[in-house]
């Protein structure tokens, strides 16, 4: 079992912690749990018990791409997907009408539910200890680490530290032309571990990101709204939970969509000079994809309305989570600005919106393991990487700390590639072309996106989880298993004949396919678009058959096997680049004729491979074509 320590615990403490985790947000619970699970002694230093697993923001997880990580994470071991499963309140699958590429899972999250579960998982975790305090400062020594200074003067000792302090570094919060230090929802902000990482040398950007107004949900009209329910099909994050032991489809709470108006756009074009994002008070770098209200209209403004979600925030709240409406107006302004919407005109505000501006670090001082290239040990996770999401956070906490692990037991890295995982995307993104504004996970980021399926990620990432030690017996026996439950089914279908019988052509005009006139088999009949495995199924009275969701994996292997191919084909031909390692003392100021812009970034990243000097931003063919024959020339000498 873990333990909650006291301050005469630590000063007692005669032995090395293997990890010290700085934060227990979405990212900090995940790099906290790898490691303990693994076997290792861990410690996670938070600001407030009650904060693990919190949700400041919106009360989901998954959503576009989103989702797919949230599988990734629970394929490799992690807990956010069981998590999410236990305490939703609705679950839908998006972008149906759409190709398998883009289809993705979200679930309406009970937030107090959530984090309280978190708590619960994170206390009771063999290996892992909590204790409640600020870090100050980091224990470097000969550019290594070797722990953490906390505010009360307290050292602790550790052979890694892995930094998931979200938004807390230096963190103010705003509205209209009022600032003050604080960290989300009102939670104490960190000064000294900003200073501590630029007096070690580390470049810290400056970014912002803001949340909306909860409303009283006794005071909103939903007969004015668009009901929005979820999706009445056996859906799981977790390839481990049960969907029985989902809420059921018909007790699931719905969210509601509605406009804002011409009315709207009028209160907050005649205050825009008061929020604090065009008044001069915020300094920091705002999400592109997720803007303020007030961003919405200065970037749209063609546009005659926005989409705004009612999301409920938990069972035991009275308050409605108003999606796209972020602000950061004065407070007498969002109550002119709410009562705008429909449905509001008798809605009262429980909490008012607000930006916060926080620090995080360039992503490109760290490798593609998440390990700060400036100090030894040092791994970074989360929001403090740049990035927003609670899924982005929790993916990076996972990978910190299995790498973090890995290093301790002195075995290789997981390092996820393009074409394995979203998270590969994510983090060779983040290491290799860095950010500008805060960075959220896309499909279209993804070249290889129809490998990249919400339906295969434990194809893609159990074995990984499997060589860490994340991946237990049962749990990967249950993949073997369904692996050739799969394999299987394809052979039976391939084999399956189907003629022209009166009934088989009676069944396919029901369905608007063309009528048989030959024999064919089962599996080159479901590459016609309008025929399904069900159909088979139905057709040929299949006994045995796979149910939902291995059924509709049939579907999508089958019906986009030459697109699936032609892309593996694609990942192939520059997985080669992937192979050539550049060494890591090379020195890029000894390469003839690098264009400067080249050798510059180079040296900035460091990367392991060509494939990853290919993706940087500033490296053309013609520096990767005098890359390789440098290194041919330095590999013969």
């Amino acid at each position: 079992m873990g333990n909650r320590l006291n301050r005469l615990d630590i000063e007692n403490l005669k032995e090395l912690y293997d990890v010290i985790v700085v934060g227990g947000g979405h990212a900090g619970i995940e790099a906290a749990l790898a490691p303990a699970r693994i076997g290792l002694k861990t410690l996670m230093i938070c600001g407030s018990f009650e904060r693990i697993g919190n949700m400041p923001c919106n009360p989901s997880v998954g959503g576009p791409a989103k989702g797919i990580l949230v599988r990734e994470i629970d394929a490799l071991g992690g807990q956010m997907a069981k998590t999410a499963d236990k305490t939703a309140l609705q679950v839908k699958m998006l972008n149906l009408s759409k190709g398998p590429a883009v289809w993705a899972m979200r679930v309406q999250s009970d937030k107090l539910e959530y984090a309280s579960y978190m708590q619960k998982i994170c206390s009771e975790q063999e290996n892992l200890d909590i204790y409640i305090s600020l870090v100050d400062s980091l224990i470097v020594k000969d550019n290594i680490i070797k722990g953490v200074k906390l505010e009360d003067g307290l050292s602790i000792f550790s052979k890694t530290v892995i930094l998931t302090t979200g938004t807390y570094l230096s963190s103010c919060i705003m509205w209209g032309n009022h600032s003050e230090p604080a960290g989300p929802d009102g939670e104490d902000t960190n000064y000294g571990l900003s200073k501590s990482l630029r007096d070690l040398g580390f470049e810290l950007l400056r970014l912002k990101t803001g949340t909306p107004p909860r409303i009283y949900t006794d005071t909103i009209d939903f007969s004015q709204a668009v009901l929005e329910e979820g999706t009445n099909l056996p859906l799981t994050f977790s390839y481990d939970t049960d969907p029985s032991e989902m809420l059921p489809f018909e007790k699931q709470v719905p969210c509601y969509l509605i406009w804002t108006n011409a009315a709207t756009h009028k209160v907050i074009w005649d205050h825009m000079n008061e929020s604090s994002m065009y008044s001069g008070l915020v300094t920091g770098a705002g999400p592109r994809y997720c803007p303020s209200i007030e961003t919405k209209l200065e970037r749209f403004r063609d546009k005659e309305r926005h989409q705004i979600f009612l999301e409920p925030e938990s069972l035991s709240l009275n308050e409605t989570y108003i999606q796209g409406f972020s602000t950061s107006m004065p407070h007498e302004v969002q109550e002119e600005m709410i009562k705008t919407l429909p449905g509001f005109e008798n809605a009262k505000i429980a909490k008012y919106a607000y930006a916060i501006e926080y620090d995080a670090i360039n992503p490109m001082q760290l490798y593609p393991t998440l390990e700060s290239k400036l100090v030894e040990g040092l791994y970074f996770g989360g929001q403090v990487n740049g990035t927003s999401g609670y899924e982005e956070a929790a993916a990076q906490g996972i990978i910190a700390g299995i790498n973090a692990s890995c290093k301790i037991r002195g075995i290789d890295p997981i390092i996820l590639k393009r074409d394995e995982a979203y998270i590969g995307v994510l983090i060779d993104d983040l290491v290799t072309k860095g950010v500008i504004d805060p960075y959220r996970m896309l499909t279209s980021r993804a070249e290889y996106r129809l490998l990249l399926r919400h339906d295969n990620a434990d194809q893609r990432c159990t074995e990984y989880g499997r060589r860490v030690g994340l991946i237990k017996d049962d749990r990967y026996n249950k993949f073997i298993n369904k692996i050739e439950l799969i394999r299987l089914e394809k052979e039976r279908l391939e084999h399956l004949r189907i003629t022209p019988k009166k009934e088989i052509n009676e069944y396919l005009e029901t369905i608007n396919s063309p009528i048989l006139k030959d024999g064919i088999s089962a599996k080159d009949l479901m590459k016609r678009p309008e025929v399904h495995y069900s159909d088979i199924v139905k057709m040929c009275n299949l006994e045995n058959p796979l149910v939902y969701p291995n059924s509709d994996q049939i579907d999508i292997e089958i019906k986009y096997q030459g697109y699936i191919d032609k892309a593996y084909k694609e990942a192939k031909r520059v997985l080669k680049l992937e192979t050539v390692a550049i060494p890591a003392d090379i020195n890029y100021d000894e390469i003839p004729n690098l264009a400067s812009e080249a050798r510059e970034k180079l040296k900035q990243v460091r990367p392991f491979t060509i494939a990853q000097a290919n993706r940087i931003s500033g490296v053309n063919p013609a520096d990767i074509s005098i890359l390789l024959v440098y290194l041919e020339s330095r590999r013969k000498k």
